[in-house]
């Protein structure tokens, strides 16, 4: 089971394309209840990731 919910409606506003993530939705939308973006001191988007990821079963 992943870190957080799964929602029927996608997070309005958030583009995901990774669809080996089990909250990803068609139209490249994000079905996680709530996400975390990681690490609280990144300086740009190479060194963030999203924490909220769970891979397909």
């Amino acid at each position: 089971m992943g870190k957080v919910s799964m929602t029927g409606d996608p997070i309005a506003r958030v583009k995901c394309v990774v669809d080996t993530c089990e909250y990803w939705g068609n139209g490249d939308m994000c079905k996680a209840s709530s996400i975390e973006i990681q690490p609280p001191n990144a300086k740009d988007s190479h060194e963030t990731d999203c924490a909220t990821f769970s891979s397909k079963k």
